[in-house]
């Protein structure tokens, strides 16, 4: 085993490299909005993190503890009510729950809905149902408290890709786990 691939040295975080993490994601008010109790892998220099936490990771090797503190805009972006769209109850699948995501609207519905957004339905009426294409944490200024497990090197497919197969932040809550993001 070379030692680049051993989990026991000190590897510090640079780009190109995989970072096994947990963390506690919470607002400004110390709400927990999110909690990520078994580690879980995000490629450095890709696609998986946000700028900032990349930013706040590097140098740091595995046992190492990392608070970041987010801006709506170095987050998930500011909440936009152009992103909220009402839309006829019919368009919608019968078995349907308030939570549940969408890749882009039904067929018929709003043309001015963004097709690549993920919508979350956050009100159902008889006869309409309120599609929200924001980032639930839209407008929200978070405080994360990261622990880093591991360290290791990315493989070519994992660089290739920009992904080590999770990203958290581009995917909504609620997503069963191993989905694909597209």
């Amino acid at each position: 085993m070379s030692m680049d691939r051993c989990h026991n040295c000190h590897m510090e975080i640079t780009k190109q490299c995989v970072a096994a993490l947990t963390w506690t994601l919470k607002d400004t008010l110390g709400e927990v909005l999110d909690e990520l109790g078994e580690p879980v892998e995000f490629l450095v220099g890709g696609d998986d993190l946000l700028e900032k936490i990349e930013q706040a990771l590097q140098g740091h090797e595995a046992g190492d503890k990392v608070d970041v503190h987010l801006e709506p805009e170095e987050a998930f972006g500011d909440y936009n009510n152009q992103l909220v769209f009402l839309e006829s109850r019919s368009l919608f699948p019968a078995e349907l729950e308030e939570g549940m995501t969408f890749e882009g609207l039904p067929a018929g519905a709003s043309a001015q809905a963004p097709r690549d957004v993920l919508y979350t339905v956050t009100d159902i009426y008889p006869d309409h149902v309120v599609a929200d294409g924001n980032h639930p944490l839209a407008g929200i200024a978070i405080r994360l408290h990261l622990k880093v497990e591991g360290v290791r090197e990315a493989s070519e497919e994992e660089i290739g890709r920009g992904s080590a197969g999770t990203g958290f932040f581009k995917v909504q809550r609620g997503a069963p786990d191993g989905a694909p993001l597209h």
